[in-house]
Order: structure tokens, then C-alpha cells, then sequence
């Protein structure tokens, strides 16, 4: 008898890695997922929670340039670099400030808006109707700023919404008060985004995925992937730290810890870890009925099953240096601003890591001159919401099948 074709290996079991698995599994894939932290470890346990599919505005946006000099100043600001990291990262922010010219910004916003607009729709398949009611909450978005007038970036977002035919409502001050009852009266005029929504819970909204996925007979292996050796004849090897399995695809959705599997392999991305940070507040005395985002602050808050979550900020520093815990303090000044009765005993802190492009979107397709190594990786700010969309993309291009979007604008032969 001969032998059962190696199975496809998806390798993380993040919410990206599990959409795909799952999409795989269920066009009749042997689909074996491997990652050595029980789902959902980094960056899909600690985000903000937010499912933004009517967001197509890039985090690169004109005038970025003039705005270095600040961010190596403040170590505590919205966005910070450490020094020690700068010259490492300088190729990075280079290639984003080019993203953020209006041509390619353009260009940028387009492809988000493809990507993220069925994001409700993945999640309900994925889950199916019981799970997605249970963790879902399409209920809309409202952004606040503490300006009275609209701001440069505040105008470019609403011409791109605009272009996007995305629809949204001013909210006046009264308006604020009426939604979240002990808002600050320094925020000024709001914006609902009815679009967009939150899963009350990011730890257990992966976790059903993955139980899912057990359930119909997937495969998870608690290992870590130390090196991908292509086969002359097809395929991979993959040693782990345990154990060594082969398969006929390979999907890379590790997150940001990819590149140091994919450089052995001769494939070069510019994937940087921009490192995010949450406050969670067990009884916070607030009652939020949608998530905020607070653009003025640049951090979002949003009510979870078990508190508030408060999250925000990009530290670009590498996966190796310890968290900076006073960018933790800085959340907590924040969300006692926005909300000054706002109760913040018994807080926890976390640090992650985004994988991030430098243009804002993922990279999903096969690598060039690699036959059968499938990328699925650098979501950024965007993961929940770009994740289940991404896997069932990246399980249509493994099967050959007609896509649900055009590829292209996510291909990472974009970097070359």
C-alpha cells in the first residue's frame, strides 16, 4: 500500500494560522498546525479586540517624515523607537514612510478595504452562527478626537472612507455623553463607524477556532519549527525541537518570529515587530456599549467579558528587549483621562508583538523560486480582523481555486 500523502503544515496558531487551517481542513486538507504556545499565544491573546471591517486607512500616511526626530524624544509617545534599535529598524521605517505617499496610500486603502470588508462574514463561517453570537458584537465603532476642528490625518481618513463608500456619523459632544455616560469633557466630537465591532474575547474566540478544528480532526503539535528544509523531489522536512515531520505545503503565519525561518530558506522580508501593550481593567465603573478610539491619544478601548481592555502604542525595539513597563503607566493616564471616575484596581499589563509590513498589508500568497511555502503573515493592527479573510485566501490559492479577492496587492514578490 503505498503511502498518505504528507499532510499541509501550517505553522502558527494564531488567529491567522487557524483561519487558514480551518479553511483548509474543511475543502478536505489533511492540515497539521504546529506552534510551541497553546493557542492563542502572542499577539492574538492580547490585542485590542477589535474587528475593523470598515477601516481602509493605512498606519503609514503622508508626512510621517518629519515626525522621526519626535518619536526618538519620547520614549512614552504613541509611537516610539527605541535609540539602541534605530539603525536596525532604519531600512523598515524608510520603506513605510514610501508607503505613506498619497499615490501608494491610495493604492494601500484599496486592497485594505477588499481584504477586510468580508470579515464578519469569515468569522460567521468559521465559528458558525452559535459561536459567532456568543463572541461577536457587530455593533459599531466611535472614534473621538479632543480637537474641536478636524485635524490633516482626520481629514485624509474621511476622504479615503469617502473613496471606500464607507459610511460613518459625527457625534457632537452631547452626542458623547449620551453614548458613554463620564466621558471627559475634553473630548470634543466623535465619529460612529457602524461598520465595525469587537469580540468580547480574543483569548476565547481562537480558542473555539482551534477546538473546531480539533474536533474535525486537525492536528496540533506543541513544538517549535527550528528549521524548514526543502525536499529535491517537493515538499519540506521541518525539524522541530521534538520532532521532524514532512509535508506537501508549508503556511508560514508565525507572526513576527517568521523571518527567522524563512532567512535559512533565502527568502527576505521586511517584517518588523511593533510591540503593542494593554491595560486590563477587571471593574472599571465604566459601561462602554461599542469600542472607542481615541485618535487623539492614539490607544482604543474596549469592553471584554472579563473588563476593559485598554491598548495601544507601537514601540519598535525587536522581539528581545524587555517590556517597558511605563508605556503600561502611560495607558493607565490615558484611560483616566478619557474616563476620570474610571476605577483601575487590580490592572494587568501585557506586551506583544505585531508583525508588521511596512505598508500595512499582509503578505499572502506563495514565495517566489519556493515552491509549496505559502506566506500568511504581517497583519499588524489588523489581525482580527484581517485574519479569517487572509486564511480563506490563502486556502483558495493552495487549492488553485478561483479567489474570493484578486491576490496581488498581497503577494509578497511586492517586496522584492
Amino acid at each position: 500500500m503505498a503511502d498518505a500523502p504528507p499532510p499541509t503544515v501550517v505553522i502558527g496558531a494564531g488567529v491567522v494560522g487557524l483561519s487558514t487551517a480551518l479553511y483548509l481542513q474543511r475543502s478536505g486538507r489533511e492540515v497539521v498546525v504546529i506552534d510551541p504556545l497553546p493557542p492563542p499565544g502572542g499577539a492574538s491573546f492580547g490585542n485590542a479586540g477589535m474587528i475593523s471591517a470598515d477601516t481602509a486607512v493605512p498606519i503609514a500616511l503622508p508626512g510621517m517624515l518629519r515626525k522621526i526626530p519626535s518619536w526618538l524624544a519620547d520614549p512614552l509617545g504613541p509611537l516610539a523607537v527605541r535609540p539602541s534599535y534605530f539603525p536596525k529598524a532604519l531600512p523598515w521605517l524608510m520603506r513605510w514612510i514610501a508607503a505613506g505617499r498619497l499615490p501608494r496610500v491610495l493604492e494601500i486603502s484599496d486592497a485594505m478595504r477588499a481584504l477586510h470588508k468580508d470579515a464578519f462574514l469569515c468569522w460567521k463561517e468559521l465559528l458558525g452562527p452559535q459561536h459567532y453570537g456568543d463572541l461577536v458584537r457587530p455593533v459599531g465603532q466611535v472614534q473621538v478626537w479632543e480637537s474641536e476642528t478636524e485635524t490633516e490625518s482626520a481629514r485624509l481618513e474621511r476622504m479615503l472612507r469617502e473613496r471606500q463608500g464607507i459610511p460613518s456619523q459625527p457625534l457632537t459632544p452631547d452626542d458623547l455623553r449620551q453614548m458613554f455616560p463620564g466621558i471627559s469633557p475634553k473630548v470634543r466630537r466623535g465619529l460612529l463607524m457602524p461598520g465595525n465591532g469587537y469580540t468580547v474575547s480574543p483569548q476565547r474566540i481562537v480558542q473555539t477556532l482551534h477546538r473546531l478544528f480539533i474536533e474535525a480532526g486537525g492536528t496540533l503539535l506543541a513544538e517549535n519549527v527550528m528549521k524548514i528544509v526543502p525536499r529535491e523531489a517537493g515538499g519540506y522536512d521541518l525539524m522541530t525541537t521534538v520532532g521532524f515531520h514532512r509535508a506537501t505545503e508549508i503556511v508560514m503565519a508565525a507572526g513576527a518570529r517568521s523571518v527567522r525561518l524563512l532567512e535559512p530558506l533565502g527568502v527576505r522580508v521586511p517584517l518588523e515587530t511593533e510591540r503593542g501593550y494593554h491595560v486590563m481593567l477587571p471593574t472599571p465603573n465604566v459601561a462602554l456599549t461599542t469600542t472607542i478610539s481615541h485618535k487623539s491619544g492614539s490607544f482604543g478601548v474596549t469592553p471584554m467579558e472579563h473588563g476593559l481592555r485598554v491598548a495601544g502604542t507601537v514601540e519598535i525595539a525587536g522581539l528581545e528587549a524587555p517590556p517597558d513597563e511605563r508605556r503600561n503607566q502611560a495607558l493607565l493616564a490615558n484611560i483616566r483621562t478619557l474616563f476620570p471616575d474610571v476605577n483601575t484596581e487590580g490592572h494587568r499589563f501585557w506586551m506583544g508583538f505585531r508583525p508588521s509590513t511596512p505598508d500595512s498589508l499582509p503578505m499572502l500568497g506563495e514565495v517566489a523560486r519556493r515552491p509549496g511555502l505559502f506566506l500568511a503573515v504581517g497583519h499588524g493592527h489588523f489581525g482580527m480582523t484581517g485574519g479569517p479573510p487572509s486564511g480563506r485566501l490563502v486556502a483558495q490559492l493552495i487549492n488553485r481555486q478561483p479567489t474570493s479577492i484578486a491576490p496581488a496587492p498581497y503577494s509578497p514578490a511586492r517586496f522584492r
